[in-house]
């Protein structure tokens, strides 16, 4: 079984609870993945709080990577120019790695012009400087996470569980990255396309929250759900439900259907034989055509390539 060797970048002024979640989430994928941390130097790095990190690997571990995690730092460690022991240590990186930035980490590989011409992410707080300093890369600050092969960017803190996720399930199928989220006490799916910044994740107290409901939808995606149906369920005025939704999840109820039932659909692709025109059936969409109109939307490729790459990954 292949076992990819994945090596973390820590700078100083690194975030640790960021730098740990690779190994965190890679770390417990059945030994899938081995996972190193290195400096650019091979020196402790100074992180944003007040200890430092004492790393067991120099750049050159960079060089044997199948894929490399850029940790993110805290905004005052930001430049628009790379050092050279930086340049030097990302010159070792083999062409066509995959590399994968967390937060603040997309800085450092646009300052390096690795993501000229590129749709990426990073920290919705920081997306203002970040246009600025790098006009020549697509930013969209309003997702979680970007996959534009081999560059993978994030934005904020747990979005780098999300994208590690993203690459077992890309890796290995969606049985294997929920039993990983199972073992880290973390949602097992986040869509990349889901946004960043929600108004009100957790309802005012006394508030009535529009979780209920959208465990009861996840229940019956099969069914034609309506906006009528879910307000019912509940038991607020569809204008109502439709703001308190958008403020606790960061889309609209029809959106956030949609992705779950294109989740639904990737799963059944993955795991089972069900012809496209049956998992249609099964998650909601009218027809086939229509799964294949979705799916192609989400993640730019037909139900038939879809499964044909994890059937290769298992």
């Amino acid at each position: 079984m292949r076992r990819e060797r994945v090596v973390v970048l820590a700078l100083d002024g690194v975030y640790p609870f960021e730098l740990g979640i690779p190994s965190r989430i890679l770390g417990a994928a059945d030994d899938r993945y081995e996972v190193l941390t290195c400096s650019v130097d091979g020196r402790p790095v100074r992180t944003n709080a007040d200890f430092g990190v004492t790393v067991e690997h120099g750049p050159e571990a960079l060089a044997t990577a199948g894929t490399v995690v850029i940790a993110p730092v805290a905004p005052a460690h930001l430049a628009d120019e790379v050092s050279d022991d930086v340049l030097a240590a990302l010159a070792l990186i083999r062409p066509g790695t995959r590399i994968v930035s967390i937060c603040t980490g997309a800085f450092l590989l646009a300052a390096a012009g690795l993501l000229d011409g590129r749709r990426a992410t990073t920290h919705w707080q920081v997306a203002d400087r970040f246009r600025r300093m790098f006009p020549r890369v697509d930013l969209d600050p309003d997702v979680l996470f970007v996959d534009d092969h081999p560059f993978l960017t994030s934005a904020g803190a747990a979005s780098g569980v999300d994208v590690c996720l993203h690459l077992v399930r890309k890796d290995h199928g969606s049985r294997l990255a929920n039993s990983v989220a199972r073992r880290c006490v973390v949602p097992p799916f986040r869509d990349g396309g889901q946004a960043q910044y929600i108004e009100q994740p957790v309802p005012e107290q006394g508030a009535a929250s529009t979780a209920g409901t959208r465990a009861w939808a996840l229940e019956r995606l099969d069914e034609p759900l309506t906006l009528a149906d879910l307000s019912g369920h509940a038991r607020m005025s569809q204008r109502t439900f439709a703001r308190r939704f958008h403020d606790e999840v960061g889309l609209s109820p029809g959106r956030w259907l949609i992705q779950q039932r294109v989740a639904r659909a990737r799963h059944l692709l993955e795991s089972s034989d069900l012809t496209v025109d049956q998992i249609a059936g099964r998650v909601g969409f009218a027809t086939g055509a229509s799964l294949r109109q979705h799916l192609n939307a989400a993640i730019g490729v037909s139900p038939q390539a879809y499964r044909r790459t994890f059937q290769t990954a298992r």
